[in-house]
């Protein structure tokens, strides 16, 4: 059983390899898979470069967009958050209601030459402002009260609610800050015309601008005039495999990556085939045990860690319908065992998965500790308190099919029947927080309801950044606890248990350094950097 390291995962240097792009299929003319592929696979679809939509929020899309759209911090290998200075320079100012300024580079621009401004940041600043609007999900947003931007400037300062925003660095995360001149071009607008359109949070001017932002940068209908990039990297071409082809970004400020072409390919593509091939270099896999790989085969080209990682898997409930009622959900969490959850999840990962049942902060935070003790009489199963919705039917759902997320579900299923609660898989394909029950607001200001087809949602997220709390430091440790408290009174998500991961780092490839939080492995994707044959280290000896 493979251990973990504390926090990050212990970094791994290694591996290789050429890159093709423009490739939409495994194979070459005559069938055969192209060896020259630099291959990175992801766990689940690939479905938006949007990370901020309910779509991309549910199937971490910052694996893929967080190296298009690098955010105004970026994480690093041990948890931290590390300013992306080669960006923007923010600073929070002095005084009782907290403010922070934002500067961006000069340099910055997008890979069709466009200058990254102020407009960019407000375009996801009134997504989290109107998420019915907008089909977002930016929590942190909850806590901002204005952005002032003047069309152009690369300066503006966004002031928060009174004693709110100490995650302020939480915001403008990766892949959520999208090109504004593009979608202003794709609403019919100049940019000029959605600045405005943006200060004024008029629903009826906003629209046109809400449904591009919402569905434009999915690759359901791909879009090039919208993939533009500010990051290293650049979107080429989406495959019809559903892999996406990147490429160098020609324009990009700072460095330019080691390796200039790769392919992201999704979970669903043939993993033996990429790795028979040697297309496989570095995959965030579901499967610690994976069958095409013999770990003891002397020509095994990879190296596989399975760690308990960053981010906590929990079951959301919706802000609408029957389960948006606290004693619903209270009720429902009482037949629940974290415990066992935990454990069938374990059994499938290859690693001891613990119970993470604080929503404020992660599991390995140094501050856990002092708060734990707030939700830990909630782990017990109580099947008289959950009686009281005896005869429910609960329909539960994941982002994408898998036998670890299955098991899950089935241990849910198993406690809760002595409760009379049935509780029901209706995964499919997969589901996200668009098949949840939610709100909505129509171009007239005028809210409505989505019923969904789901009742809660068993997905992963980061508790630094889906509760707006206060910080993780010793000073707010009342604070943290008070919040915590709050949290499993109104239960927005039942937190259950880490989540595990796997990750395969072929021996040819260096400065891969595996990280298991939103943006998983591919964090520094820029930074790989491919070994000469003669540098490649052998396989370790299995003996």
């Amino acid at each position: 059983m493979a251990e973990r390291t504390p926090r990050a995962l212990a970094a791994v240097l290694t591996a290789s390899a050429l890159a093709l792009a423009g490739c939409s299929t495994l194979g070459d003319d005559n069938g055969q898979l192209d060896d020259e592929h630099f291959g990175y696979q992801v766990s689940g679809p690939l479905l938006t470069t949007n990370a901020a939509s309910m779509q991309g929020a549910s199937t971490q899309a910052q694996r893929l967009s967080g190296r298009l759209y690098p955010g105004v911090f970026v994480p690093g290998p041990g948890g931290e958050m590390i300013p992306n200075t080669d960006l923007v320079k923010a600073q929070a100012l002095p005084g009782a209601q907290r403010r922070v300024s934002y500067t961006l580079s000069d340099a910055a621009v997008f890979s069709d030459g466009t200058p990254v401004t102020c407009a960019d940041y407000l375009l996801t600043f009134t997504a989290g402002q109107l998420p019915e609007l907008f089909g977002a999900h930016l929590p942190l947003f909850d806590d901002t009260e204005s952005l002032r931007c003047t069309p152009g400037a690369k300066t503006f300062t966004v002031v928060f609610k009174e004693g709110r925003g100490d995650r302020w660095r939480g915001l403008f995360d990766a892949g959520t800050v999208l090109p504004a001149h593009a979608v202003a071009k794709k609403a019919g607008m100049s940019e000029e015309e959605l600045v405005d359109a943006l200060h004024s949070l008029d629903p009826a001017r906003i629209a046109p601008i809400a449904k591009v932002w919402r569905t434009g940068f999915d690759f359901a209908e791909f879009d090039p005039e919208l993939q533009v990039s500010f990051g290293p990297y650049v979107i080429e071409s989406f495959g019809e495999q559903g892999e996406v082809n990147l490429v160098a970004n020609e324009h990009y400020y700072g460095d330019q990556p080691q390796v200039e072409r790769l392919v992201v390919w999704p979970g669903s593509a043939d993993s033996a085939q990429l790795y028979e091939h040697d297309a496989l270099k570095v995959a965030d896999l579901d499967e610690p045990d994976p069958e095409w790989f013999d770990v003891n085969a002397e020509n095994n080209r990879i190296d596989l860690t399975t760690v308990h990682g960053e981010l906590t898997e929990v079951l959301t409930f919706p802000d609408v319908g029957p389960w948006a009622e606290p004693a619903q959900r209270k009720a429902l969490s009482r037949c629940l065992d974290p415990r066992a959850v935990a454990q069938a999840s374990g059994e499938l990962a290859g690693v001891e998965v613990p119970v993470a049942p604080v929503h404020v902060l992660q599991q390995d935070d140094p501050l856990y500790g002092r708060v734990i003790d707030v939700a830990t009489p909630n782990l017990d199963v109580d099947i008289a308190a959950a009686s009281r919705i005896s005869g429910a039917e609960v329909r539960v759902a994941y982002p994408y099919p898998n036998a670890r997320h299955a098991a899950m579900v089935e241990s849910m299923r198993r406690t809760c029947e002595p409760a009379g609660i049935t509780i029901i898989d209706v995964t499919e394909s997969g589901k996200t927080l668009a098949d949840l029950p939610h709100a909505t607001l129509d171009d007239q200001g005028n809210p409505g309801y989505s019923e969904g087809n789901i009742d809660v949602l068993l997905r992963p997220v980061d508790p630094m950044k889906e509760y707006p709390a206060a910080d993780n430091r010793a000073a707010n440790v009342g604070a943290l606890r008070a919040q915590e408290k709050a949290l499993w009174e109104q239960l927005p998500s039942l937190p259950l248990a880490t989540q595990p991961r796997t990750f395969a780092v072929h021996r040819g490839v260096a400065n891969v350094v595996p990280y298991a939080g939103m943006n998983g492995i591919s964090w520094n994707m820029d930074r790989w950097r491919m070994l000469a044959k003669d540098d490649i280290p052998p396989a370790p000896d299995q003996g």
